[in-house]
């Protein structure tokens, strides 16, 4: 809730055991035992010693997964705007990055955060750092002090203006994708099916597969991210709670149903592509030979499509498209 954070260098052959042994040293020394923490699924916060370790300390461990990715949405974010803070500091300051990860974490601990209307080391200690940088009103304290220190102040200024810039793009990234979204029980909902690559889904697999089924009422509501909908008969195999995500709004009447089996194709998954007309054609010379190809217009039942192929393999395959002029019709 406070939005503060602590960088820590480590090295990626720590084991679990080195993690436990640094999380004790540089957390618990610092906040106390958590009640809860929530990370990925990295493989040393996955090991079975460290679910031991944090049960011994009283701690509950969850877990994010894929489809759930606002459940540690803090932490991503917070990495993206680290690593943009961090190439901006080995860029301007050169030398090694494990370096600056103090003065960073002085920077991002006092800079504003809008979500909590304050910086985060007064959300955490109930007051404002006493520091000479003097960040909150210009001249508000004097700039005395050895080189050093007016040169920690240089940079702290330079990571403070770094991490507007990352907070700002990072904040434009999010933002092209969010999309406010939330349905009541007894809505009704499209599902959406499309299959990512290489996975079959309601027999389907491609991009010729149907985007969208339904639509189908909301039953119940689990949790904030997840819904329960009734399903039809033929989906009784399917377990009917879904992400947000792959859920879409059904505005109209829901009584007009798209199927499931909206578009026929093979049980093989293939379709007849039949060449209509040859579109152009280019050769490209190498160094020894010259390769013709033709650019074909391709068709079948469900959409056109034009893609380019060998000359001399066209015409052994389809010879009258050339005897006509490259004209199918």
């Amino acid at each position: 809730m406070t939005k503060s954070a602590h960088f820590l260098p480590v090295k990626t052959i720590l084991s679990a055991k080195d993690y436990a042994k640094l999380y004790i040293q540089e957390i618990v020394r610092l906040h106390r035992v958590p009640i809860s923490i929530i990370s990925d699924r990295g493989t040393q916060f996955n090991a079975q010693f460290w679910k031991s370790f944090q049960k011994g300390l009283g701690s509950n461990v969850n877990l994010s997964t894929a489809f759930h990715p606002q459940t540690d949405g803090q932490a991503e974010r917070t990495i993206q705007t680290l690593e943009d803070m961090l190439r901006a500091c080995v860029i301007d300051f050169k030398g090694s990055w494990d370096d600056h990860l103090p003065l960073i974490e002085f920077a991002y601990n006092n800079s504003y955060h809008s979500s909590i209307q304050m910086v985060p080391y007064e959300a955490l200690y109930g007051r404002r750092c006493r520091s000479p940088i003097g960040w909150f009103k210009v001249g508000e304290t004097g700039l005395i002090g050895p080189d050093l220190v007016h040169q920690a102040m240089e940079k702290v200024k330079v990571i403070q203006e770094r991490l507007k810039t990352a907070q700002s793009r990072q904040k434009s990234y999010i933002d092209i994708r969010r999309r406010a979204l939330e349905f009541e029980v007894d809505d009704w909902v499209y599902l959406k099916v499309s299959p990512m690559k290489e996975v079959m889904r309601f027999g389907k697999k491609g991009k010729l597969s149907p985007r969208y089924i339904g639509p189908y009422r909301v039953a119940k509501r689990i949790g904030n991210v997840a819904y329960e909908l009734e399903l039809t008969q033929e989906l009784a195999a399917v377990h009917p709670v879904f992400h947000i995500s792959m859920l879409n709004k059904c505005i109209g009447d829901p009584s007009l149903i798209l199927p499931t089996e909206s578009i026929r194709i093979k049980d093989n998954l293939s379709y007849e592509e039949i060449p209509v007309q040859i579109l152009d054609r280019q050769v490209l010379r190498l160094r020894t030979k010259d390769v013709a190809s033709v650019k074909v217009l391709w068709r079948n039942q469900f959409v056109e499509e034009a893609t380019w192929e060998a000359e001399e393999d066209m015409k052994k395959r389809y010879p009258y498209l050339f005897e006509s002029g490259g004209n199918a019709d």
